[in-house]
């Protein structure tokens, strides 16, 4: 995001709405004049300050972004659509269509970790540090979400080199892993919580089991993790497409 200092007035009404503290005064010299400027590095290209509205004079603009600094609005600007998978936001819609594509089976986990929040921001070095602690135990990353599309290796869960200094309001990590090995993997996330300068939520998705229940709760909280009292449930109401064997 740029500001046109030209239109600029320095009235600091878009800064209520930079969600990363990016904006700032700054004093022309020699005429003294006050205008707001952006920091580029905070800016994480949400366009939340222009789609506001709140500036007087217009003098917000976004200018087109080029690789790498486009990842920035990837997963930060909620109207853009990824192409590479063509669902907009930070991560995919799979689990919450799970009678449809039948992502998670009996005996598996699907697992979201959410990186940074407003106000907080994440960069891909501290995703980085995540998705290597991950692909050690041997998850499977989503194909379609867009962080598992920046992994130079999602056997390594190495990101490209030329994102690592970058960052994003939030960025979900999405992967599979069977349940004997849920431990494993929330066992890594607590060990990257110590390791990184932003703050993650942890979701994790199952199947009800046959005989009824959902058995990653026990693991979760054997685990030393709070289980909050809200969750999505798919009632695969539908007209399920996808059935496993027994169902």
């Amino acid at each position: 995001m740029k500001v046109d200092e030209l239109k600029c007035v320095g009235c600091g009404r878009c800064f209520a709405y930079c969600p990363v503290q990016a904006k700032y005064f700054r004093r022309e010299e020699p005429s003294g004049r006050v205008v707001a400027t952006v920091d580029e590095d905070r800016c994480v290209e949400c366009g939340v300050c222009q789609r506001s509205g709140v500036c007087p004079n217009d003098a917000l603009r976004q200018e087109e972004l080029s690789w790498p600094r486009m990842v920035r609005a990837i997963l930060s600007n909620p109207l853009l659509e990824f192409k590479e998978t063509g669902v907009p936001g930070r991560g995919t819609e799979e689990i919450k269509t799970n009678e449809i594509t039948g992502r998670i089976r009996w005996g598996q986990a699907g697992v979201g970790v959410e990186m940074g929040r407003p106000g907080v921001s994440t960069s891909f070095a501290d995703v980085q540090r995540v998705t290597e602690k991950l692909a050690a135990i041997g998850v499977s990353f989503c194909p379609d979400n867009p962080v598992t599309h920046f992994m130079e290796d999602p056997a390594t869960g190495r990101l490209r080199p030329d994102i690592l200094g970058e960052r994003a309001l939030s960025a979900i990590i999405e992967f599979d892993v069977p349940l004997e090995r849920l431990p494993q993997a929330l066992a890594a996330l607590k060990e990257a919580a110590a390791e990184t300068a932003t703050v993650f939520s942890v979701a994790v998705a199952c199947k009800q089991a046959r005989e009824g229940g959902f058995p990653v709760l026990a693991i979760i909280e054997q685990a030393g993790f709070q289980v909050l009292p809200n969750s999505k449930n798919n009632l695969g109401m539908g007209r399920p497409r996808f059935r496993e064997a027994g169902e």
